[in-house]
């Protein structure tokens, strides 16, 4: 008899290992955390209960454990829970974290996802909330959570049907874990370049924990390694499938419950850090991994003295205008197979301008003993899309066998530059409230 559990994708099995010699070096989320400068402070709180919780709240909660122990890269990690005797217990209800130690408790909040709860719904949702309008948080627009084993989903929704059927859909994928694709989705929302968003609002094991956060744990003698704080939050569930893959896999549970058909255009955002501190350059990613895509399935593509000239269909010129609003400097890039790929830049007139590479030959790491592919040549990242976006791509054409799907990686400079956008445009809609 085979196994049904699905399997994890090669592309997410490192052979990572902390260094015990050297234990508070940081290895994973060194571009993000020491390179990017991303902002992680909105996500987790840490706090050493004054009492420890009574048995009988440990009993309601799923105990993590040994899940996180046998799937941890993290050996300083794994082997620091086991000398300080540390249960580990997730409270389904509150998505709260608690390190049970034999005479204290600790406890990990998830702050980020409480604030994004809070301002749609004004409480903090357990099971399915039904569609509610959003108010002032989202003019037009209705909210819906929806529960899972892994922090829930948001979901958000034009009120006019006619909108739902002409707009792109937008997905946050990876929600906290990429600082600010929330205010990138609710931008387009807000500005009616979009119809409707799913946001992840769960962790999946890998978000880093602040300085001031393992400053903390140091002084109350719990020093995590900040590496890869898979330690915490799981990154897969009781059967070791990744939750990283729940929005991509679970595409058509979602639609189902926007009550939409899906629309031809799928944006999918996530957040990269660049070659640079201010690097602004978009990369629009339609498949790195099977299904690979031809370019015939994007465009018309001429080759005009070597230089490879690729006009996009309606579907795909469509998103890049959309994306465009982020910066004037997008490059679109994909795989016809394993060694063919292409690189393009996006012109003026929306026609892309490239060549043809060969991964093996011209891709390289931009950091050392880290798989963050970029383009030597062009001092610019290689992100055609992961193995989730592969997974977006044939869960979408089962429902609509035209749809494009764009994943986007937005740099760490432009995710800022869109919270002011954003507020700005609250700001406006409130003052067009108000009647100023």
């Amino acid at each position: 008899m085979t196994d049904p559990r699905p399997g994890i994708s090669p592309l997410f099995l490192s052979q990572f290992e902390v260094d015990e010699a050297i234990p508070f070096k940081r290895h994973l989320n060194r571009l993000e955390v020491e390179i990017g400068r991303e902002d992680y402070s909105q996500l987790k709180r840490v706090e050493l209960l004054d009492n420890i919780p009574a048995e009988g709240a440990f009993s309601v909660m799923t105990e993590i454990t040994e899940r996180l122990l046998k799937s941890t890269q993290n050996n300083y990690n794994r082997e620091l829970l086991k000398r300080l005797k540390i249960r580990i217990y997730l409270d389904p209800v509150s998505y709260s974290i608690y390190y049970r130690l034999p005479e204290r408790c600790l406890r990990f909040v998830a702050t980020w996802r409480q604030s994004v709860l809070k301002r749609f719904f004004t409480t903090e949702p357990t099971v399915d909330s039904g569609w509610r309008l959003c108010g002032h948080a989202l003019p037009e627009f209705a909210s819906r959570y929806l529960p899972d084993a892994a922090g829930g989903v948001l979901l958000l929704r034009h009120n006019q049907e006619e909108i739902l059927r002409e707009r792109p859909l937008i997905t946050a994928s990876h929600g906290p874990y990429d600082p600010h694709t929330l205010e990138v989705a609710l931008y387009f929302l807000r500005a009616g370049k979009v119809g409707a968003a799913i946001i992840n609002l769960g962790f999946a094991g890998r978000e880093p924990l602040t300085d001031d956060n393992l400053a903390q744990l140091d002084a109350w003698g719990v020093p995590l390694n900040p590496s890869n704080i898979d330690v915490i939050y799981p990154y897969s569930d009781e059967h070791g499938h990744p939750y990283c893959y729940k929005l991509e896999e679970g595409l058509p549970h979602y639609i189902a419950a926007l009550g939409m058909a899906l629309p031809d255009l799928v944006i999918d955002i996530h957040g990269c850090v660049g070659t640079f501190s201010d690097d602004r350059r978009i990369v629009v990613g339609l498949g790195g991994l099977p299904p690979f895509r031809d370019p015939q399935q994007i465009g018309t593509l001429v080759n005009q003295a070597g230089i490879l000239h690729l006009q996009p269909s309606a579907a795909v010129r469509q998103g890049l205008g959309v994306i465009r609003e982020l910066s004037a400097e997008m490059y679109v890039q994909f795989c016809a197979s394993a060694h063919e790929c292409y690189n393009f830049a996006l012109l003026g007139g929306m026609q892309l301008l490239g060549a043809r590479i060969d991964p093996r030959a011209e891709v390289d790491s931009l950091v050392d003993g880290e798989n963050r592919a970029f383009l030597p040549n062009d001092n610019l990242r290689w992100l055609p899309g992961a193995g989730a976006n592969a997974l977006q791509r044939i869960a979408a054409r089962k429902l609509n066998p035209e749809t494009q799907c764009l994943h986007v990686e937005i740099p760490t400079a432009v995710r800022r530059k869109m919270v002011l956008k954003l507020r700005s445009l609250e700001i406006e809609s409130s003052f067009d409230a108000s009647g100023l």
